[in-house]
């Protein structure tokens, strides 16, 4: 049998913190780099100390390894597994998957790397890690996993409300204008990841309205396998309870988690940032 691993990047949060196969994930560490001093693999970074907004007094980047790095760490592990399936946030919201692809040509004449762009991040990331790393868990060839996991990528649905538009100015995916105005006019944007891309679909005026966005959304669906709320500092709990609580009644038997978002995601997109990921039930097969 050909030993296997799963290869992701920190910005992954699993909706299950132990999952079948989770001893066959390695992580990409991601650096962040606020004003002139970087932090490795985020340690010391927290959301709660984070402003509101990016100001020229304050500005936090995500640092990604570069092509060469990329290739040492694939090196490394073609010498202990015989396939490794790479799985990294949308290459819309980060270079990582660019810098991925310059590091693995070399290697792809004798080694078995297979690249997927998940067209997600955070939880829609973490799902498509578990259900790889469950189905190599179970005894799936690595070709297997990768075929599952291409067909849910399309399924998954992430809605993220970033009121810190500045963030978004900051990654490369905002420009100035927009996000200043954004900012002045104290909205609520909500945008949806399509084919990687955030896109932005509607305005409100609170978080409030943000959750009743959400409620509706949800409603959409005939059948999910995963509900996951993300939500930054400070957290909402009364409006986060209302929500578990339509998502559970709504969707008995469908696993809803909670989390923060992690120091990665707020980098690029605010520390005050409400998001929500759905995942469509679909076969598997």
């Amino acid at each position: 049998m050909h030993s296997s691993c799963i290869l992701t990047d920190t910005s992954a949060q699993f909706p299950q913190p132990m999952f079948p196969g989770k001893n066959l994930v390695r992580v990409t560490p991601l650096d962040i780099q606020v004003n002139n001093q970087l932090y490795p693999e985020g340690k010391d970074v927290k959301i709660a100390r984070m402003p509101p907004s990016i100001t020229p007094d304050f500005q936090q980047r995500l640092v990604t390894p570069n092509a060469e790095k990329l290739h040492e760490i694939f090196s490394n592990l073609i010498q202990n597994y015989d396939q490794v399936l790479v799985i990294f946030m949308s290459d819309q919201l980060s270079p990582l998957y660019h810098q991925a692809e310059l590091a693995i040509a070399p290697l792809q004449s004798h080694s078995n790397i297979t690249l997927i762009n998940s067209q997600t991040i955070s939880v829609g990331l973490g799902i498509l890690v578990q259900l790889a790393a469950g189905l190599l868990e179970q005894g799936a060839p690595l070709s297997e996993a990768e075929r599952q996991v291409r067909r849910l990528i399309p399924h998954i649905y992430t809605l993220l409300c970033p009121p810190g538009l500045t963030y978004l100015h900051q990654a490369g995916i905002l420009d100035h204008a927009q996000a200043t105005i954004g900012e002045m006019l104290n909205l609520y944007p909500l945008f949806t990841i399509e084919e990687g891309s955030l896109t932005p679909i509607e305005k409100v005026r609170n978080y409030r309205s943000v959750l009743d966005f959400f409620q509706e959304f949800l409603g959409e669906f005939d059948s999910l396998r995963q509900i996951a709320f993300l939500q930054g500092a400070p957290p909402l709990l009364t409006e986060s309870r209302t929500l578990r609580q339509f998502a559970q009644e709504t969707y008995p038997q469908t696993p809803y988690s909670e989390h923060t978002i992690s120091p990665f995601l707020a980098t690029l997109i605010g520390p005050r940032c409400l998001g929500m990921v759905t995942a469509e039930n679909i076969p598997l097969r």
